[in-house]
């Protein structure tokens, strides 16, 4: 029988951001991007079940059966903490986990813009933080709200399927509320965060339209309101907001958008070349008077070019951060050129002047021989 405790630990002592059970396999860690399979025997449908009954329970056990879906956390004894999903794939349960760090990083830290350090003392407005699933969303969250509370007296809320981080009241007065436990959903949470005072409400995850329009509402009334979207950009982001909404209601949604949204701030990670671990490269949208006026009449497209100008305002282009961290040492020259929006562009952009020099100089024609 393979014990969840017993691989839990492995992921710790091997450094792993991510573990996968599947019926039939031996258990597999993530590091640094890499699969690796634990030594450990494979995972049979009786060790799957058990492991899931002993984080839930039976009772939460019933809803997971129904809905063949459910997001949760568990903790080691020791204090380490997991964010886990619970699923079936072929008629089996399958489980991920991702490691939640214990100690929540300063914005310093994780090598971001410092403009995002002015976003924390909006006193309103929406601030959106983007990228595909473990782009670390959720800990440049975490970085921010953890700056607010050790600047401000703020009353904040937060709703998180699940809690990831656990925050400390310091300046600020925080509750923590996870869906499934203390909530029954985001919707629900939020309708009832506006009548429980908040100053800052942070909203993990804009998954529906009922959400997102609660989540916008919240921003409208005067609050500071953070989310995330699973959107790679600051353009598709604005307009996978819009396209949730029924045609008939667009306009007006890119309305309240254009009015309450302050900043996107989209990330991807890549791997560190320098030292193990991860390093963010981010594109950053801040909300000027130009850009409102984009959204307000659906002219997204003109965006991009938005924030490639916009640089002294604080503004980042995706591969203006990448092409950064690659000068300071961090990435990979491979993964730089791949990963950019323009490769071509991007490989010049990298190559040293002297060898452009020397690749661009006309060749000499050989001497003549008498």
């Amino acid at each position: 029988m393979v014990d969840i405790k017993t691989v839990l630990k492995n992921v710790i002592d091997n450094d792993a951001s991510d573990l996968h059970i599947n019926v039939g396999m031996p258990p597999i860690l993530r590091r640094n991007t890499e699969l690796i399979d634990l030594d450990l025997p494979a995972v049979s449908d009786k060790d799957a079940e058990e492991m899931v009954l002993s984080m839930i329970g039976p009772e939460r056990f019933k809803v997971f059966d129904e809905k063949k879906d459910l997001d949760f956390s568990a903790n080691l004894d020791d204090g380490h903490r997991f964010r886990v999903n619970a699923h079936y794939q072929r008629d089996t349960i399958a489980i991920s986990f991702r490691v939640i760090p214990n100690q929540i990083p300063a914005l310093d830290d994780l090598h971001l813009p410092p403009i995002i350090k002015e976003l924390t003392d909006l006193p309103r407005g929406l601030v959106l933080v983007t990228g595909h699933t473990g782009s670390g969303k959720s800990t440049s969250l975490a970085a921010m709200v953890e700056l607010i509370n050790s600047k401000y007296r703020k009353r904040i809320i937060t709703l998180e399927d699940p809690v990831e981080y656990m925050l400390e009241n310091r300046e600020s007065m925080i509750e923590q509320r996870e869906i499934g436990c203390d909530a029954t959903d985001f919707a629900s949470g939020l309708k009832h965060a506006l009548r429980q005072d908040p100053d800052i409400i942070m909203v993990g995850e804009m998954r529906d339209l009922e959400t997102t329009g609660s989540t916008i509402t919240a921003a409208e009334t005067g609050h500071l309101v953070f989310s995330t979207l699973h959107t790679i950009n600051a353009a598709q982001t604005i307009e996978r907001i819009v396209d949730i909404y029924p045609a008939g209601q667009q306009n007006q949604i890119r309305t309240m958008l254009a009015n309450t949204l302050q900043a996107v701030i989209s990330q991807t990670l890549f791997r560190r070349v320098d030292e193990p671990g991860m390093v963010p490269c981010v594109e950053i949208l801040l909300c000027t008077s130009a850009v409102r006026n984009c959204i307000r009449e659906n002219r997204i497209y003109e965006i991009p070019n938005i924030i490639e100008t916009s640089r002294r305002l604080g503004m980042v282009n995706l591969d203006n951060s990448i092409s950064e961290m690659y000068f300071k040492g961090y990435i990979d020259r491979e993964e730089a050129i791949m990963r950019s929006s323009s490769p071509a562009k991007m490989e010049k952009t990298l190559t040293p002047m002297d060898e452009v020099e020397v690749a661009q100089s006309p060749k000499k024609e050989p001497a003549l021989t008498r």
